[in-house]
């Protein structure tokens, strides 16, 4: 089974969205566990409501908000599920029908798959908000069109997919598209490494880091692009204050690997 790993906060109206985006799934063996750092009450009535409405199994791991602690969360929630493959995507971010299944295809042992994203621009996003339930078909209506008025960054990887094949895998470790929105490795794998470096606190490259720390451990990187992209809703940009002291970090573990 797979376990999707559901970072959110505060932003039950997107949370929605996301949550019934992936009750359209046409593989449907999966759990969902959300990943709370420290939001209201209006999300967890969000959660329960969607748990009425679908069978699909979820549990709500919540702390309490004191600021940025992502990767506290997350390895909470690894420890958490159930399923030994986990698919890791943020509660801002909208899949297609397909999403799981694509990852299921490109799990392999051995390997992660870091996946890539759709940008939508804030008119887009303000729309979408205003519909009372996720309907993948009407936001694929028009795509090109919506592309040329720049309401989203790619068209081609949302109507091309690719399967797997050797090509998709890095020969070394590099910073371009890693996205913690859409990832996945093998629970056993993330374990391994100890899950996310709890003491990267604040905003920014927490997600390279882990996937450092997995290739690290010969753990070989897959693309998930042109297979699994997620529709990621605009936001104003979050607090970066800490992310250069965060990259600093990443990069003298590397510097010390290969030293």
């Amino acid at each position: 089974m797979i376990s999707i790993l559901l970072a959110t906060y505060n932003w039950p109206q997107a949370l929605k969205l996301c949550l019934e985006s992936l009750a359209t799934q046409t593989d449907r063996d999966f759990e969902i566990i959300i990943a709370d750092d420290g939001s209201t009450e209006t999300t967890k009535h969000a959660i329960e409501q969607f748990k009425t409405s679908c069978s699909i199994a979820i549990q709500h791991l919540w702390q309490e908000d004191q600021g940025f602690r992502k990767t506290t969360i997350l390895n909470q929630a690894i420890a958490a599920a159930r399923g030994e493959y986990l698919i890791f995507l943020d509660g801002d971010c909208i899949v297609q029908p397909d999403f799981v299944a694509r990852h299921r295809n490109l799990a392999q042992q051995g390997h992660l798959v870091t996946g890539s994203r759709v940008l939508l621009n804030e008119k887009l996003t303000k729309e979408i908000l205003t519909w009372p339930h996720w309907d993948f078909q009407r936001f694929s209506a028009g795509l090109l069109a919506k592309r040329i008025r720049g309401e989203i960054n790619k068209y081609l990887p949302l109507k091309m997919k690719l399967g797997s094949g050797r090509w998709r895998d890095y020969k070394k470790f590099v910073w371009r598209r890693i996205k913690g929105c859409n990832m996945a490795c093998w629970k056993v794998d993330a374990q391994a490494i100890s899950g996310f470096d709890e003491t990267m606190t604040g905003w920014g490259h927490e997600d390279a880091d882990f996937i450092f720390r997995l290739q690290r451990n010969h753990i070989i990187r897959k693309s998930g692009a042109w297979a699994t992209e997620v529709l990621h809703l605009f936001h104003q940009i979050h607090d970066q204050s800490n992310a250069a002291e965060n990259a600093r970090r990443v990069r003298d573990k590397i510097l010390a690997k290969a030293m």
